[in-house]
């Protein structure tokens, strides 16, 4: 370059002349020409690659537009690949004796063609020595008769791709054999276009039209760059084949087909194929320590955060703003709904606040101070998660509800991790598989790996069933006629960071003893739900994100039992996670979603965060009478059969094979943030036991808890419930309930209403604009060992007829003009004893302490939940009958039409 003084330029231009062994020279002329020789990619190297006839644009078929990150590095890769092959060839040549004494053979181009040395490529054929060249010329060429190959040869047509056509069938029975340049179509009497079982074939740059390709192991195949148009891929028990950069068009069946366990006997290519795969870039990131971010995450895992708190509550001479939340100049006051219940008629502004107080309150008035940091599961309690969005904003999630990356999750789970980097079996990446029937068919133990590929158009995209496994990174699957993958008859593998979308059916299918690892995936705006587990399915669904799904994100019924577990579901038409027909399962850590539990599912819901539903946070029905109808007045009849035929379910259940899941026989709605949704946070209409335990509840529109019917026993303890619409709980006639150490704040109705047989003891029921406790006609309520405090009311109101027992309690007065206790003077099963009423005074302060405020977590129950490995959970089917209460909300999850 300093020789002659020429500027770069310059030389620049001089260089784009040499062809490919005169640029190799110049390179290592010396680190200055070398850098020289590199900075000619965009130009020089690229219209290398291109004017190869063997090869299209490395990111054919799914980005032809898109350049690579290097021309050089992506005819490097194309050159050593198209070299595979020929890695055997100094083991062949010197296996005749005495050939250490003989010239290595030159190879020998045999020229195919009309007014050529050969007429035929059988003719060819049969001169052919070791690793010759047979060049057809362009033209079709039909052979009448099978064609047997049993030395190595390369077949290659001149010329365009489509130039050159072959109508044979091929019986590969040799060590290696490459073909290029070529479209096949099958003979006459045979629809095999290629076959081989033991030898290693490789295609470059070639269409297949209307026929089959089989490989059968120890066999091996290396396609790449090559288009099949309704042509069938049949591998079995093949130890090692790679597809690669291939387009997949119309099928009528399965495009490619990998049956059977990889074979233990490797042919010579094999090593050579898992060198060259290991050293091409892949898909899949690479390990990076720096990239991972400098979260805690095991801290991610805790779910409770040890904290004390007060509520003070003092006198003042005038009307005094509260401290926080105060509702704007103007609101109105509550007004009594039917049965009893106050209705806000405030504006949603003060809906997150921590002070529902009026503004137009008499001179002794009371005001306070009160501090919702209590315990609870600690996201919860981090930032202003727990306010409503601005209109029109987003939701900005706390940095501890983030999900993981791919990487992150991959960096933190070593066996998926060791998982995703295996290759066994058939490596299929970068390829299209469109507008046809099915893609990709694993069956009978096969292995298939799947990177980088988009599937579109097609009646399913991935089948795997029978003890097979796959593994899906990053593929793009939409616009399917059915389910997107599929999984059946003990199917399992890695599907993760996939984008799964538009598909009529689930985006994944997982049935009959299913059990993959779904990881990190987006799955979105399907026509049905975006999961379904069904059938003893199982799998493990964590960190993905799930939205926009017509029916439920994630739909588990005929006793599917999979672990669900730091999922963000969001902006679904229906469930966020809907449990029906004997579905069970363990669903821990999501967030966004609604739960929705049915027809005696009895699972365990924990630690999750659900949040801006379009109705109930989550939902428990479980009715018998087999009447009524669905949520909302829809209802549907899902199918669940593979091409739409009717399916007979095994109504008996598998054997307990996994010692971390163990049976219960309670439900149990634990350690959740349910906040911010369209109706009442937590609804239960059921027939069965269930536990409400520790959770945090609250702003949501309508109630905090609604307990329409409960004919065994409903716990509720130790949960945070505030700043609710109307009532903090509501519990109808002639249901069973026990409402122990909660906390029940600032509800803008009352703070507990009862029509039903109930015992309340233990709780703090404080500052609610309504009564503290409204005891309706009828009701047969404990009252017991309770502080409770009104502003605005009574802090106990006994209306009618309504029996109850209120002993031990310590009643706080509200207004100085109303009564602390209101009661019909007529009553007589109304018993009270032993409680301590306080009259406020202008002089006194009033603390909660001995015990602190409520809820306490050394209280809470946590016997059936105390592993959280996965439990195993046994019910009977039937059908559901609910009632919805509120609107429907746009954009937001809402009902689940589901039998």
């Amino acid at each position: 370059m300093e020789a002659g003084g020429l500027p770069l330029e310059l030389w620049r231009m001089i260089l784009a002349y040499l062809p490919l062994p005169d640029l190799g020279r110049c390179s290592l002329v010396c680190r200055a020409w070398r850098e020289l020789i590199l900075s000619l990619d965009r130009t020089r190297w690229r219209q290398l690659y291109l004017g190869c006839a063997e090869c299209r644009h490395p990111n054919w078929p799914n980005q032809p537009d898109v350049e690579p990150e290097s021309w050089r590095e992506a005819f490097k890769q194309h050159y050593l690949a198209s070299k595979t092959w020929t890695k055997n060839a100094a083991i062949l040549e010197t296996s005749v004796c005495f050939s250490l004494f003989r010239r290595r053979r030159m190879r020998r181009t045999l020229s195919v063609g009309p007014g050529h040395e050969f007429h035929s490529l059988g003719s060819a054929l049969a001169m052919s020595s070791l690793f010759d060249r047979i060049l057809l010329f362009p033209g079709l060429h039909e052979e009448q008769g099978e064609i047997i190959l049993k030395v190595p040869v390369e077949i290659v047509g001149h010329g365009k791709l489509g130039e050159v056509a072959l109508l044979a069938s091929i019986d590969q029975q040799c060590s290696t054999t490459r073909l290029c340049n070529l479209v096949f179509m099958p003979a006459w009497f045979s629809p095999f276009m290629f076959k081989t079982t033991s030898g290693h074939v490789q295609f470059d740059n070639c269409n297949f039209e209307n026929g089959h390709i089989q490989v059968h192991g120890p066999g091996t195949c290396q396609v790449k760059f090559c288009s099949f148009k309704n042509t069938h891929v049949f591998l079995h028990n093949v130890p090692l084949c790679v597809l690669e950069n291939c387009e997949f068009v119309g099928s009528e069946n399965n495009s490619v087909t990998v049956e059977g366990h990889p074979s233990s006997e490797n042919n010579w290519a094999y090593t050579h194929l898992l060198g060259l795969i290991r050293s091409s870039p892949g898909v899949l990131p690479t390990e990076d320590s720096d990239s991972l971010m400098s979260l805690d995450l095991e801290s991610r895992d805790q779910a409770w955060s040890p904290r004390t708190c007060g509520i003070v509550i003092e006198g003042s001479q005038s009307p005094t703003s509260p401290t926080t939340g105060s509702p704007r100049a103007g609101s109105q006051d509550a007004e009594v709904g039917s049965n009893g219940e106050r209705v806000a008629r405030t504006p949603d502004s003060s809906d997150g606040g921590l002070s529902p107080s009026g503004e137009d309150e008499d001179e002794d008035q009371l005001t306070y101070r009160l501090s919702y940091q209590v315990q609870g599961p600690r996201p919860v309690l981090g930032g202003s998660f727990l306010g409503p969005p601005l209109p029109g904003a987003s939701i900005q999630l706390p940095s501890c509800l983030v999900l993981n990356s791919l990487q992150q999750e991959l960096q933190k789970d070593r066996e998926a991790m060791a998982l995703a980097s295996s290759v066994q079996g058939c490596l299929i990446r970068k390829c299209l598989f469109r507008d046809g029937k099915g893609g990709v068919f694993v069956c009978s133990y096969g292995r298939a790996k799947m990177e980088g590929n988009i599937f579109r158009n097609l009646t399913y995209a991935v089948r795997c069933i029978h003890n097979s496994k796959i593994i899906m990174l990053r593929n793009h699957i939409h616009h399917c006629r059915a389910s997107g993958i599929f999984l059946r008859l003990e199917g399992g593998g890695l599907i993760a960071g996939n984008n799964i979308c538009h598909n009529a059916e689930a985006g994944v299918d997982i049935r009959k003893k299913s059990n993959p690892l779904i990881l990190c995936n987006q799955i979105h705006h399907g026509l049905r739900s975006g999961i379904v587990v069904l059938g003893n399915g199982k799998g493990i669904i964590r960190n993905n994100q799930i939205f926009s799904n017509k029916e439920a994100g994630i739909y588990i019924l005929y006793h599917g039992n999979p672990v669900v577990s730091r999922n963000h579901i969001f902006k679904g038409h229906a469930a966020g996670i809907a449990v029906n027909e004997n579905g069970r399962g363990l669903i821990t850590a999501n967030k966004g979603c609604g739960v929705w539990m049915m027809a005696s599912s009895l699972p365990h819901v924990t630690s999750n965060h659900v949040s801006y539903n379009g109705l109930y946070g989550v939902a428990v029905f479980s009715q018998k009478d087999g009447s009524g109808e669905f949520p909302g007045g829809h209802g549907a009849q899902e199918n669940f059969s593979e091409d739409g035929d009717a399916i007979l379910w095994e109504t008996e259940l598998e054997k307990d094979d996994d010692p971390l899941r163990r049976p219960i026989t309670i439900a149990l709605v634990e350690s959740n943030s349910v906040n911010h949704n369209g109706a009442s946070g937590l609804y239960i209409q059921s027939s069965e036991a269930l536990h409400i335990v520790t959770n945090v509840i609250h702003a949501n529109r309508v109630r905090g808890i609604t307990v329409a019917q409960s004919s065994q026993l409903t716990r509720v303890a130790n949960n945070s419930i505030s700043c609710n619409r109307q009532s903090g709980v509501k519990i109808e006639a002639q249901c069973k309930v026990e409402l122990r150490g909660n906390g029940i704040y600032d509800n803008r109705g009352h703070g507990v209403i009862t029509k039903g047989d109930s015992t309340v003891m233990e709780n703090d029921i404080i500052g609610n604009r309504g009564s503290g406790l409204q005891l309706l006609p009828m009701s047969d309520t404990k009252v017991i060992k309770n502080r409770i405090h009104s502003f605005r009311a009574s802090s106990i109101a006994v209306q009618g007829h309504a029996k109850a027992l209120v002993q031990e309690n310590t009643i706080f007065q509200g207004r100085t003009n109303k009564t602390i206790f209101q009661q019909s003077s007529n009553n007589q099963e109304c018993i009270i004893q032993n409680n301590r009423f306080l009259v406020f005074k202008k002089s006194d302060t009033w603390r909660l302490a001995n015990p602190p405020a409520r809820p306490h977590l050394e209280n809470s129950l946590r016997g059936p939940s105390a592993a959280h490995g996965g439990q195993k959970v046994t019910a009977m089917a039937t059908r559901i009958t609910a009632h919805v209460e509120g609107g429907y909300h746009s954009k937001r999850s809402i009902f689940c039409t589901i039998l």
